[in-house]
């Protein structure tokens, strides 16, 4: 059973002249920024944050802070029901590859695999299914089995010799911190990642990518506002170099401003106890559009989607493929 499942990776460049392909999911980031009469401006002026960012922590031989610069491919990950055949592949994951271009060296330098991470099947369980579940209930709860399907399929993915082939390291996917949680700085400082912070209860976000086989730990880089989650297999201080760590900062550390600005956009930075909040009004803002209410109402939207094309054809298949999995790994 668990050899019947395949995979299948598409890359497209994210850069000021990206569209995204017709598959892609519509709630993924990439895309709401590359949509309207903003969306070159919005493109570039992304892009011009990212290489920004990324020169002032990688400030050592950079005296004019433009030795660097960042490309970005977004990856598309097909799952296949059946390996042997590639007409019935369903895209399931989005992640991201970070390239360094060193300007001093003409080198390409491999950065991080993952950053972002965007799955169809995540926006089901959360948006759909977790919803469903909670539905006219005085106290919150998570349905049986919540997550596991996903963390499976997730883990399969990496574990793939398609994976392996086209990436070097695990992935690491850096997201912002949650809301509902209070974060307690520690005297742990790394050079590049920055100020440790650690909090003891875990969210539902940590519990989901635990299922995914990612642990996590939390760091506010220097620059940077509030702590940043970075979920991540094996050692993540010791596993990848300076610059991959940097490239996976300046990107989502980007994006973050643009997502959230209330929270890593803030005018006042984190202290040594910390909860991140959407209302905070003391921010400024990107003069980049992005449409954060259209987001959230499209997750449901492909919630359902994938829960209609996707879980209920497949469910008895996905459900002995996942049990299987999870007795023979």
């Amino acid at each position: 059973m668990s050899n019947e499942f395949g995979f299948s990776i598409k890359s497209l460049r994210f850069d000021e002249n990206y569209t995204p392909a017709e598959n892609t999911r519509l709630t993924t980031n990439f895309a709401n920024l590359a949509r309207g009469e903003s969306r070159q401006q919005n493109l570039r002026s992304t892009l011009n944050m990212i290489n920004n960012r990324f020169n002032a922590l990688a400030n050592w031989d950079n005296p004019k802070g433009d030795r660097y610069s960042v490309e970005l491919d977004i990856i598309s990950v097909e799952l296949n029901i059946d390996a042997a055949r590639s007409d019935n592949a369903l895209p399931i994951i989005e992640i991201l590859q970070t390239t360094i271009v060193d300007h001093q060296t003409n080198q390409r330098i491999d950065g991080v695999t993952g950053n972002n991470f965007s799955s169809y099947v995540r926006d089901y369980d959360f948006s759909v299914r977790l919803l469903e579940h909670n539905k006219g209930k005085d106290s919150f709860s998570v349905p049986e089995q919540f997550g596991e399907l996903h963390g499976n399929l997730f883990q399969a993915f990496v574990g793939s010799p398609t994976y392996k082939e086209c990436f070097k390291k695990p992935p690491v996917i850096c997201i912002s911190v949650s809301t509902t949680k209070t974060y307690q700085q520690t005297e742990n400082v790394h050079p590049i990642l920055g100020v440790e912070y650690r909090q003891d209860d875990d969210s539902l976000t940590d519990e989901y990518f635990n299922k995914m086989g990612l642990k996590v730990r939390y760091f506010m880089p220097p620059g940077s506002v509030a702590p940043l989650a970075f979920y991540h297999t094996g050692d993540l201080l010791n596993d990848y170099s300076n610059l991959e760590l940097i490239s996976t900062i300046s990107t989502m550390d980007t994006f973050q401003k643009i997502y959230r600005p209330e929270v890593y956009n803030a005018n006042s930075v984190a202290g040594k106890s910390y909860q991140a909040s959407l209302k905070q009004q003391d921010h400024s803002l990107t003069r980049i559009v992005y449409d954060r209410e259209e987001r959230s109402q499209l997750a449901i939207e492909q919630g359902k989607f994938v829960e209609e094309s996707f879980i209920k054809p497949y469910q008895n298949l996905l459900e002995q493929w996942s049990a299987n999995w999870s007795a023979n790994r």
